[in-house]
């Protein structure tokens, strides 16, 4: 359950917190926000540890009860951390009680804590709600949710509908108790790229709800401890096994390294499994007797999460680019988080309108995740502060597909984003030049338009500042060879408004036949309509664009020079 993640991983929320900035508040409005906040997190608590329903992922939850206790650290830090409420609402006392898992943060800490032990197992952390079941003269005779470790909920009515566990048993387990976790079945999850689909709430809410027991016939039990049983692990698998428990022999498995540990954990998060995962568990085999047994004090047993899919990140401000064509897109800077290896400090969220619908303002929490190549990507926002302080975004009436080709100050982004565009492998190719390169070029050099850096000398280069020699010479090298490139490719860098599989098969291959060309002559090739027509003959007799062409033929660039 929700609890257990925060009761045992204290110090870790600590770390965390410590690494978080403070918001630039008043007195006043931290107390509101705090307020509101915690307000939230009741109502959601109440619906999950009372009625089994989860309005919010796991990873909305446990991100904002987060960034909750880091507000109370800077506002009111001699208040206690705040812990998911209602979750001491069972009555019924564990037998043994449940110690939790300590979540140890990296690689490093697990080969700390590995150092010296023998008798070592590693184990999937199986998402889902940890239970005590009790048997008594082979009869299952309670089931108890982990609660606050000590006590917990009855659900006995309910592990009676469960056919995955086993109402009657024999020999050693007859009289047992048994601390194991209750799991929504799945076929062939693939934790890393499927994430934990909440399967955590689907078996709490099986549990929880009153009626609707569909459901029950898809959860399964995982047994992790057997407290007071044998005292060798093979011995605890083998008669789990045979009493009807084959998981935890089926995946349990005994490591003697970091590195055989790292290898089963990574196997784990990339094949699939039959449950959902968030982790592994590593443990000895041997165990203190159970009556020693307290909640957060396991000292024999240590988790090592996985990096979790999506992550809640704080806005830090609101920032607007323009691209080549005019367009104005809305980028989050983000506090800087880590999702899996990579270090994600923005997040580009599409257009001024998208941005506005969304209502994202500075200290807003977004829930932030990686998409394909591990470009981060915005998911959804979770929370709002209030008040609601956000720039003002720039007009696009001025930008349009034609504007910026010549330097003016309001338009210089675009302007550079043209300059970035032409450069690029698939246009010009002029390679090793990036953004911070052609701002370099244009605040020293003072560039026209976009195609001035073809007058530039190498003596003009050399002039500019904190620039190497061999930087001269490749840039200089660079801007030679792109006066190679075919006529279709500078068509490209003016923009000219064609698709590239129409342009690949147009038979024109001097400039002067484009300007010869009318509405008519246009739609004759594949794809052309009246309105793409129109477009084309607009573009290539407008007076800028026909003043580039003309410094083209100047700079005796292929296509452009009449032959």
């Amino acid at each position: 359950m929700r609890w257990i993640t925060k009761f045992i991983g204290v110090l870790g929320l600590f770390s965390a917190m410590a690494s978080a900035s403070c918001p630039v508040w008043s007195s006043e409005q931290a107390q509101q926000e705090m307020a509101a906040l915690k307000e939230k997190l009741g109502e959601w608590d109440q619906a999950y540890y009372q009625q089994g329903v989860s309005i919010v992922t796991d990873a909305t939850y446990d991100g904002l009860l987060r960034q909750f206790n880091n507000w109370q650290r800077c506002f009111s830090p001699a208040e206690e951390p705040q812990q998911p409420g209602l979750f001491t609402q069972g009555k019924a006392l564990h037998p043994v009680a449940h110690t939790g898992v300590k979540k140890l943060p990296d690689r490093a800490a697990v080969a700390t804590w590995v150092k010296g032990k023998t008798d070592l197992w590693v184990q999937p952390k199986v998402d889902g709600v940890a239970v005590t079941l009790v048997y008594n003269q082979g009869q299952l005779v309670q089931l108890l949710s982990r609660g606050d470790g000590e006590k917990g909920q009855d659900w006995t009515t309910k592990a009676k509908m469960i056919p995955d566990i086993p109402k009657t048993l024999t020999g050693p387990l007859a009289n047992s108790v048994l601390h194991g976790e209750i799991f929504w079945k799945r076929d062939n999850h693939v934790q890393k790229t499927m994430g934990s689909i909440n399967a955590r709430g689907k078996a709490a809410g099986a549990m929880m709800r009153k009626g609707d027991n569909a459901l029950l016939n898809e959860l399964g039990i995982f047994i992790w401890a057997w407290p007071d049983g044998p005292i060798q692990m093979n011995q605890k698998m083998n008669v789990l096994a045979q009493a009807g428990f084959p998981l935890t022999k089926t995946w349990s498995k005994s490591v003697n390294s970091i590195d055989e540990i790292s290898k089963q954990r990574e196997s784990w998060f990339t094949t699939p499994l039959p449950f959902v995962t968030d982790g592994v568990v590593v443990r000895e085999g041997g165990e203190p007797a159970g009556k020693l047994w307290a909640p957060g004090q396991a000292g024999w047993v240590v988790a090592w999460k996985y990096p979790p899919l999506q992550q809640i990140a704080e806005v830090k401000s609101v920032q607007f680019t323009v691209g080549r064509t005019g367009k104005v897109s809305v980028v989050l800077n983000l506090h800087p988080l880590q999702i899996d290896d990579k270090q994600v400090k923005r997040v580009n969220i599409g257009s001024v309108r998208k941005w506005q619908a969304l209502d994202i303002a500075a200290g807003d929490q977004v829930m932030v995740s990686l998409a394909g190549q591990g470009i981060p990507r915005f998911d959804e926002v979770v929370w709002r502060i209030n008040p609601r302080n956000k720039p003002q975004p720039p007009s696009e009436k001025k930008t349009t597909t034609l504007s910026c080709l010549y330097f003016e100050s309001w338009c210089s982004e675009q302007f550079i984003a043209r300059l970035t565009w032409l450069s690029s492998p698939e246009i010009l190719n002029i390679n090793g030049v990036s953004v911070r390169s052609w701002q370099q070029l244009q605040q020293n050099l003072n560039l026209e338009h976009i195609f001035s850096w073809l007058a530039v000398t190498q003596e003009d280069l050399s002039k500019m500042s904190d620039t190497s020699v061999a930087r001269i010479a490749h840039l200089w090298q660079q801007f030679l060879q792109a006066r190679q490139q075919p006529f279709r490719q500078w068509l490209l860098a003016f923009g000219l408004p064609l698709p590239r599989t129409v342009l690949s098969i147009m038979p024109d291959s001097q400039w002067s036949h484009l300007v010869a060309r009318d509405e008519l002559s246009w739609q004759k090739l594949p794809g052309v309509g009246s309105i793409r027509a129109k477009k084309l003959v607009e573009f290539v007799n407008n007076p800028q664009i026909a003043a580039l062409a003309a410094f083209l033929t100047q700079q005796g660039i292929r296509g452009f020079i009449d032959q």
